[in-house]
């Protein structure tokens, strides 16, 4: 199986980065350090000449790059970029940037009329390959660097973020304080009293289950009402308001339908309706 060029390779902005110092690698590398006897090509010309040509050469075949670049932009919209592709087309880039620096050199200044054509072409080749292959490669490690760099912040700051659970438990302990059950907010549907006891009525993969706890409805009350949607409906019993479904009012009373097949309609005493009743309203908005 064919390796792929990894997309930000060709991503678009680093492929604007990529021709900006290229050029800008090329004419500083050319005029400053005039490589490869570059300086006696033209032996017979000023400082200035030189830079002139150098320059015009550089930026003119620098549209080779940018020409080459927007095909491999368009070519990637709709196909990912294998290795031996990648590779043609930076060879293409080198023969097609040479060919032009072969032509202008040959016959622009005129005094390279006094070189051959194969000659120019490859020596040309030879230059144009370290010179764009030099900062193609020092660039492709910037940007494999940057983009592994971004991976780890990323990881990281996950990592660093508290993790969100929408799970809402309750942790019910006994009479000692000592932690028995923890149970889904969503799935808690009611608790009695039963003497010494609390049954706690609850849904378990969708049956109606229910679990003995050693404590009094009392104590429940008065410390895991104030911040969960539970509340005392009865002397005998406390519910979840998230799994009410209907408040009915009867002449043998006030009941509330749970949410859940197979429940008791729960009552609500005279002396707790009025707690009820603001409960829910607050906790409705």
């Amino acid at each position: 199986m064919h390796s792929k060029i990894p997309p930000y390779i060709y991503q678009k902005s680093n492929v604007i980065q990529l021709i900006l110092l290229t050029a800008a690698f090329a004419l500083l590398f050319i005029n400053i350090f005039q490589p490869f006897n570059s300086r006696n090509w033209y032996p017979n010309i000023s400082e200035f000449k030189y830079f002139f040509f150098s320059s015009l050469i550089i930026l003119t075949g620098m549209l080779v790059v940018v020409v080459s670049r927007l095909i491999m932009l368009h070519y990637t919209r709709t196909r990912e970029l294998y290795v031996w592709q990648f590779a043609l087309h930076v060879f293409a880039e080198v023969v097609a940037m040479s060919l032009f620096y072969t032509l202008f050199s040959r016959y622009f200044p005129r005094i390279g009329a006094e070189r051959e054509l194969l000659e120019i072409f490859v020596q040309s080749s030879k230059n144009t390959a370290w010179i764009l292959l030099l900062p193609y490669s020092i660039l492709w490690l910037y940007f494999a660097l940057r983009e592994k760099n971004r991976l780890l912040e990323k990881i990281a700051k996950t990592e660093s973020e508290p993790v969100s659970i929408k799970r809402n438990l309750i942790a019910f302990p006994d009479e000692k304080g000592e932690f028995k059950i923890s149970i889904d907010q969503e799935n808690l549907l009611f608790l009695d009293a039963a003497d010494n006891y609390v049954t706690i009525h609850y849904l378990n993969k969708s049956k109606l289950s229910h679990y003995l706890l050693r404590n009094s409805l009392k104590w429940v009350a008065e410390n895991m009402t104030n911040e969960t949607p539970l509340v005392r409906c009865h002397r005998s019993f406390i519910v979840n308001l998230d799994k009410v479904k209907v408040l009915r009012k009867t002449k043998d009373g006030i009941f509330l339908e749970m949410d859940a097949l197979n429940t008791p309609d729960i009552p609500v005493s005279k002396t707790f309706y009025p707690h009820v009743m603001d409960k829910f309203s607050k906790y409705s908005v």
